[in-house]
């Protein structure tokens, strides 16, 4: 079964199968988990990878007491879609992207 990995060092959540890569990058800051951009090889659409690494993440905010800040559009969208999920943690909906 593959699975999602924190690579803290690189910061972000990394799923790979096959040669096939999707991650979700992220900046900690303070008490922050800004989630910035998630990205899927085409060989891994379509099933349900980039939520995933967004649950995985939200997971990690859990574990540490992060707010998270989904910054990221599809992020965004996932969480909206999934208050399940988004009500596990505190999400900071309000705060602009710098230069967005």
């Amino acid at each position: 079964m593959t699975t999602v990995r924190d690579d803290r060092p690189q910061e972000r959540f990394v799923f790979e199968k096959d040669g096939a890569v999707g991650e979700l990058a992220y900046e900690v800051e303070r008490d922050r988990l800004y989630l910035l951009h998630t990205e899927v090889a085409d060989a891994l659409r379509g099933q349900g990878v980039a939520g995933q690494l967004v649950a995985a993440a939200v997971a990690r905010a859990v574990d540490d007491g992060l707010t998270v800040v989904p910054w990221c559009p599809y992020a965004r969208r996932w969480l909206r879609e999934h208050p399940d999920v988004a009500g596990t943690v505190s999400v900071d909906w309000a705060t602009p992207r710098p230069n967005a």
